[in-house]
């Protein structure tokens, strides 16, 4: 089944440690090994192999960079910023990343910026709907990872009017806030829309871009909900009903789970054990998580919703946390596929587990992209 994420650190990845992502992962973890890498980020669980034999055939990629009050070592210290000025340079920076990889290695990745573009790089992914094994090669030949470029934290943009030229270079989805900003609030930093948030919010729709409401906090969502007249995704966000005395306001409340379902939003699911099992820390063992709470996130959203189309997976792997830090099951990106079974166990039928490992999203993609 071909899987797709809505939410992977790339760039961030690439420019802080350097990872290669046309390398398998037993590489990139061969050359990091005994490094600082890994102690600061865990062991890497994305590659282009990985990619392939997992069938991930399309990834939501961000660009990202930390409020200089929230840097934690010395290592991030490069891609963090100050002010709008800062946050821009980094920012273009990372989409010129992008551009660099699509455009070094055509054979194996490809921004995705249009409908038409979709519907040719799914085309060359038709063997995972068809049943074809992974180790086929001659099935590969084509199959390139499509990038939809993600902006993640708005506080590159520093008048809405800066919005057309993020389209022009291929940005399709924008979260306003990572931690709270001018626009609204965000995670451990609460806040409503300002009215810049909403002179944002009206631009974005004028041009089409989906907004991705992760990491906003829960008053300015609501607002968001209410006004806002694209295309509505909470990338990459669990819901807090499981997550019982999680100490701050990242995870989506019921009430937020109601609105975006009523607006027919899709909501992302993240294998991070922190963000499945209560009380589970960095440095905890991985064996007490399995995938069965991944299962349990994506059940209880749809049972809220009645259906299986409103909810997908949004990984946010290599985003701060490794292997160390995910189900017990999980190597690499490729064992998400190990969902399906489970999910079939849970009831699901195959049309339904499609829907939820990858062709939701490309529904949602397809009302976005011109």
């Amino acid at each position: 089944m071909l899987i797709v994420d809505a939410h992977q650190d790339l760039a961030w990845n690439m420019l802080s440690f350097q990872r290669d992502y046309t390398r398998s992962v037993a590489e990139t973890r061969r050359i990091e090994a005994g490094g600082s890498t890994p102690k600061v980020n865990g062991d890497a669980l994305l590659g282009w192999p990985e990619y392939q034999k997992g069938c991930v055939g399309l990834v939501f990629a961000s660009l990202f960079a930390t409020p200089a009050r929230h840097c934690v070592g010395p290592w991030e210290h490069a891609l963090c910023y100050t002010d709008s000025l800062q946050a821009r340079r980094l920012y273009r920076s990372q989409l010129d990343m992008y551009k660099r990889l699509s455009n070094d290695h055509p054979e194996k990745f490809e921004l995705v910026t249009s409908r038409t573009g979709l519907e040719g790089l799914l085309a060359g992914w038709q063997h995972c709907k068809e049943g074809i094994g992974p180790d086929d090669a001659a099935a590969h030949s084509t199959s390139r990872v499509g990038l939809v470029v993600s902006m993640e934290g708005a506080d590159c943009i520093r008048d809405p009017g800066e919005l057309e030229e993020w389209w022009y270079h291929g940005v399709r989805l924008i979260g306003p806030a990572w931690s709270g900003n001018q626009f609204c609030g965000g995670t451990r930093e609460p806040g409503p829309l300002s009215a810049k948030g909403i002179a944002l919010l009206e631009h974005m729709g004028n041009l089409g871009f989906g907004l991705d409401l992760t990491h906003m906090d829960e008053q300015a969502v609501m607002q968001a909900l209410d006004i806002y007249p694209g295309s509505l995704l909470a990338s990459h966000s669990n819901a807090m009903a499981l997550l019982k005395d999680y100490p701050d306001n990242r995870h989506l409340s019921d009430r937020v789970i109601d609105g975006i379902l009523e607006r027919d939003g899709i909501i992302g699911i993240v294998p991070f054990n922190q963000f499945l099992k209560p009380g589970w820390r960095i440095g905890d063992r991985r064996e007490e998580v399995n995938l069965e709470w991944v299962v349990a996130q994506i059940d209880y959203i749809c049972q809220k919703a009645g259906d299986a189309r409103h909810v997908g997976l949004g990984t946010d792997f290599d985003g701060g946390f490794g292997w160390q830090s995910v189900p017990m099951e999980i190597d690499t990106i490729a064992d998400l596929s190990m969902l399906a079974p489970l999910l079939m166990e849970k009831g699901y039928s195959t049309d339904e587990i499609v829907s939820v490992l990858g062709e939701n999203w490309i529904g949602l993609l397809k009302c976005i992209l011109p």
